[in-house]
């Protein structure tokens, strides 16, 4: 068996802006991604073959961000961490560090782009 989720996109209208926010939230660098057309891409670090999966920003006339649309959460030791850098990169906050009872914890945050992301971690 494996994970329903192989890969997820993050629209942006502004890369440079979008990839300097994830970079200083969740501490990781970004990489270019070749994009079909006129769009362009900036990868998530990702592991062939690892467990989980990663996605990129993507900025395309396809798509838009904003809220409402898809809900990504990006794993975490502990979201109290990312969680505390959001709003020094230019997001806001807005759930903090929550209980899921046995699941653990989640945060979620609007990124610069528009788009509600959270943040997942079992501690």
């Amino acid at each position: 068996m494996s994970n329903a989720v192989s890969w997820f996109e993050i629209y942006v209208s502004d890369m440079d802006r979008a990839a300097a926010f994830y970079t200083a939230v969740l501490g990781k660098d970004l990489m270019d991604l070749p994009s079909p057309g006129e769009g362009q891409m900036k990868a998530f670090p990702m592991e062939e073959g690892g467990p989980g999966t990663s996605g990129a920003l993507v900025k395309d006339p396809m798509g838009q961000p904003g809220p409402g649309g898809t809900m990504v959460y990006f794993q975490s030791d502990d979201v109290a961490a990312e969680a505390g850098r959001v709003e020094s990169a230019g997001g806001k906050l807005t759930m903090p560090k929550t209980s899921i009872g046995e699941y653990g914890f989640i945060a979620m945050f609007e990124d610069t782009e528009g788009n509600h992301v959270g943040l997942y971690s079992k501690a």
